[in-house]
């Protein structure tokens, strides 16, 4: 096991540790500054160890990236990236679960379609933003290795005290329950030369496909939508080495037709010719 694994899973002791310190103190006298103890080395594992073992693990990788993968857009209809590769790698600033050359988009149909950023409300609806049920498309021919919809769907996370509870409470409870928790419901495709395509973040019980199932390219997989660690209804792809998120790495990949659009481009993915039907 890695040494940025090692530290990963210390870290979550120690998240563990302080919180059972704080329920505990309820009941029996501890020392105020015992809680402290594991919260100071969950901080220096979680922004030390950690970062350094990501830095060696990332030079290790320079000079021997991959070449990008083509495969077909997965969704269709009009959109706008986010977190795009084609900005900076690794795109969400962490190579873990694979995330190195992942990308955002949400839907924009028309300009001003999708609820801005702000103070008020404090949280959205899904249904307020045009990506939430749009349908989310097989990239290749492949084979499901994994499907799972059984997650609630949240509200948006899209006001400033929202996003503050987001990324100081819920995001950092997300990263220590796991990859599930982050990732939210999603489906992973095998394309097949050690190449697999993960979807995230989608409807709750909107998956049409199951673990073993052969689609075809264009063959609708499910809908976008708001479950794991996320801010709105978006739609998370990327394509990685392994399907095991812990230990798979990122994969540079390039839409057909497309490209890999860069942060804030708005794109238009056609529907593929001789799409199967729902």
């Amino acid at each position: 096991m890695s040494t940025r694994k090692l530290s990963e899973h210390a870290a979550r002791l120690c998240w563990f540790a302080f919180f059972a310190v704080v329920v505990a103190s309820f009941f029996v006298d501890i020392p105020y500054w015992w809680g402290w103890v594991p919260l100071g080395l969950w901080l220096l594992l979680a922004f030390g160890v950690n970062r350094r073992a990501a830095r060696a693990e990332a030079k290790s990788e320079a000079g021997a990236a991959p070449e990008a993968v083509e495969v077909a857009a997965p969704v269709t209809g009009r959109w706008k990236a986010l977190n795009s590769p084609a900005d900076k790698v690794p795109s969400h600033g962490t190579r873990s679960y694979g995330q190195a050359y992942a990308i955002d988009i949400v839907a924009e149909p028309e300009p001003h379609s999708r609820p801005g950023f702000g103070w008020w409300p404090l949280v959205r609806r899904n249904e307020a933003f045009p990506a939430f049920g749009a349908p989310l498309l097989a990239v290749a021919d492949a084979t499901v290795v994994r499907a799972d919809d059984r997650q609630r769907d949240h509200f948006s996370r899209t006001s400033w005290p929202a996003a503050v509870y987001l990324l100081a409470v819920e995001g950092t409870v997300r990263v220590l329950g796991g990859a599930r928790w982050v990732v939210g419901n999603h489906v992973i495709l095998d394309l097949g030369n050690g190449t697999y395509a993960l979807y995230a973040h989608v409807r709750r019980g909107s998956l049409t496909v199951r673990a073993g199932d052969r689609v075809r390219a264009g063959q609708p997989l499910g809908q976008c939508g708001d479950s794991g660690n996320s801010s709105e209804p978006h739609v998370h792809f990327q394509l990685m080495d392994g399907v095991d998120l812990k230990t798979a790495r990122g994969v540079p990949f390039t839409w057909r037709g497309i490209g890999v659009p860069p942060n804030g481009e708005l794109f238009d993915a056609e529907e593929p010719a001789g799409t199967p039907a729902s």
